[in-house]
């Protein structure tokens, strides 16, 4: 199974009151994964978007093990957790630099024309996507 990992630099404006990260910004930490991992695979979002379709996320999962706090060295982890050529789940680690993991999560996409957010067929319309989709999911040898 292809991972690809992606540095985060924790910002100081990313913290809450407490002192650790806002929660939310985990989300924004899986997006930038998930942005890499696409760009691994040889794909860029603004070249799909320029063809009339976007990838909204339809549901979000995160379980939060150990606080993240300003200045921790965290990478993000990022996987195709489930594909089935039309939705397509992102699996996610953030980890520290000795491997604890702080957060977990999954986002799940569709890909939709961008004019009525209709569905649009991975598959059958980006079949380079779906072939790079199924080969990230291979067990590794």
């Amino acid at each position: 199974m292809k991972v690809v990992e992606t540095p985060i630099q924790v910002r100081y404006q990313e913290t809450d009151m407490m002192g650790v990260v806002y929660h939310a910004n985990y989300l924004v930490w899986f997006e930038i994964g998930r942005t890499s991992f696409i760009e691994d695979l040889g794909f860029m979002y603004s070249e799909i978007e320029k063809q009339g379709v976007v990838s909204p996320v339809i549901d979000a999962q995160v379980s939060f093990k150990k606080p993240v706090k300003y200045g921790d060295p965290v990478h993000v982890r990022t996987w195709v957790d489930s594909y089935d050529g039309l939705r397509v789940s992102y699996g996610y680690e953030v980890a520290f630099k000795n491997g604890d993991v702080a957060v977990t999560g999954v986002t799940k996409h569709v890909i939709v024309k961008k004019d009525n957010f209709k569905p649009v067929s991975i598959r059958r319309s980006f079949p380079d996507w779906h072939e790079a989709y199924l080969a990230a999911m291979e067990p590794e040898s």
